[in-house]
């Protein structure tokens, strides 16, 4: 189908709950409007999140959007996700407006201010900048709609969608059970000029013959009056990023013989776990995440990740026995890397004097490269290009980070980047560190990590790879849903803003 001189609605897909697959249909919708001649574009109004990517601009969004963008073969700008919320602790997150932190709130502060007029007014206003340029614009929601605590203070997700008058489609996931009282209850506790915004259903990670659920599709659509528009199968072959940690339960937890074994340390505020997505599908790797030490001792490979909680995450390691767990696969020469808060737990010493992670004024680090790092209020949000150690290969990767680290001795910068600065500390083969997130989704980075243990290779052109996937997942949600439906629903004269 092919309407390239047709207006669309803006259209927005909402849950009945978190990690019903909301970003991956947001994504394979994006794809699809692509493949038809539109020129589509992400929003999500507010993202809460831990992983989270740098614009090109060098702003800070959820990396989810980022990846929508990339579906829809566009840059990411900071308009698709105006506020991210990154959880600091149990109660509290900083607050990114517009790509730039404005400080920490407790949850009773954020959602008591105003109803969040001014957050909403601005979210909105980054929706309309959007839609000036893009058509159309592919909303997601947050969590569940039917949050009835939450959601005249929620701008998210129904009352984004009234006031862009986005067409909402309502994703329920059926493998997790309870779909007919999800659904329908979901629909039930919204208000009539909500649901009237409702357009249809998407029942997602369908398993076994979708044939069988004819007569469930019925009842669905005469309990609801809404039509189900797709019936979508789980599946295993598709590789797109999950946005949710929760995912994380999914993964391997524990070594594996024959293979590499990568382990990534489980940190209780872990970020952007996407760091790790490419390795994970290198043919001679076993990657997996645990706190567990015994399971650490087992592995080839030791990977500290990014944290929102730098100090929080290290004091926690050294409690759990994880941080001895390291110092001694280090010392029986096993590869220690770091990224991002990893890189600042290796060091001798990372210091808070401002007190922006929390009341702890300064911990000692793991002591494995000799830099010290002090937390500072200027967030570093970039892309960059740099030359890993000394490769003629042009890498990419972007930073997002509080804290400047330096070193207490010599100087021995494991990157160069294009600016002509350095990044990280290269102590030796096996213990290295790096502010860059992204750093191995390159190639070069991971022949260099494993070739000391694998003498053969394996070649990904991840970004091929990617277009790939976003295309195999075009196909996969196209086909099994009602897109003649979907595009006479979208079809409109003119613009919402």
């Amino acid at each position: 189908m092919n309407k390239t001189n047709q207006k669309l609605k803006s259209v927005m897909f909402v849950g009945t709950g978190s990690d019903v697959g909301k970003s991956v249909v947001n994504a394979a919708f994006c794809r699809i409007f692509l493949q038809d001649g539109f020129r589509p574009a992400p929003y999500k109004a507010q993202n809460m999140s831990l992983n989270s990517y740098a614009t090109p601009e060098g702003l800070e969004i959820g990396r989810a959007q980022a990846v929508q963008a990339e579906a829809c073969s566009i840059d990411c700008l900071v308009d698709m996700n105006p506020v991210l919320l990154k959880p600091t602790n149990e109660v509290s997150s900083q607050v990114v407006v517009l790509g730039k932190p404005v400080g920490n709130q407790s949850a009773k502060e954020y959602f008591r201010a105003n109803d969040n007029k001014v957050l909403f007014d601005t979210a909105y206003e980054a929706f309309c900048r959007l839609e000036k340029q893009y058509n159309p614009i592919v909303l997601e929601g947050a969590g569940s709609i039917s949050e009835l605590n939450l959601k005249y203070r929620d701008i998210t997700n129904m009352r984004m969608a009234l006031r862009t008058g986005a067409s909402v489609y309502l994703i329920a996931d059926i493998d997790r059970g309870g779909v007919f009282a999800s659904v329908y209850g979901t629909i039930a506790l919204l208000d009539e000029a909500e649901r009237a915004q409702v357009k249809g259903i998407i029942i997602n990670k369908f398993r076994g013959d979708i044939a069988l659920f004819e007569d469930g599709k019925n009842k669905l659509e005469e309990l609801t009056g809404k039509p189900v528009v797709g019936v979508l199968p789980y599946y295993h072959d598709i590789y797109i990023e999950e946005e949710d940690s929760v995912m994380l339960n999914t993964k391997s937890q524990n070594a594996m013989a024959g293979k590499i074994n990568v382990a990534v340390v489980l940190l209780g505020k872990m970020a952007n776990f996407t760091d790790f997505n490419r390795l994970e599908l290198d043919s001679r790797v076993h990657l997996f995440y645990t706190n567990n030490t015994a399971e650490i001792e087992k592995a080839d490979i030791v990977i500290l990740p990014g944290s929102k909680n730098t100090i929080s995450d290290l004091q926690e390691i050294r409690m759990n026995g994880v941080a001895k767990a390291i110092m001694a696969a280090s010392k029986a020469g096993k590869t220690v890397i770091g990224i991002c808060g990893g890189y600042q737990m290796m060091g001798q010493r990372l210091s808070d004097p401002q007190g922006i992670e929390g009341n702890v004024k300064e911990v000692p680090g793991l002591g494995l490269l000799p830099v010290i790092t002090e937390i500072e209020d200027e967030k570093v949000t970039e892309q960059c290009i740099f030359k890993f150690k000394n490769y003629p290969d042009d890498c990419k990767g972007y930073e997002i980070h509080m804290g400047r680290t330096k070193a207490v001795e010599f100087e021995n910068g494991l990157n160069r980047l294009s600016s002509d600065k350095t990044d990280g500390y290269f102590l030796n083969e096996k213990c290295w560190g790096s502010y860059i997130h992204g750093i191995l989704d390159n190639q070069v980075v991971i022949d260099d990590l494993l070739g000391q243990i694998a003498k053969e290779t394996d070649k990904i052109d991840w970004d091929a790879f990617k277009q790939q996937q976003y295309d195999k997942l075009a196909a996969h949600v196209r086909k099994h849903s009602d897109m003649n439906a979907i595009y006479k629903e979208l079809i409109v004269e003119e613009e919402t803003c």
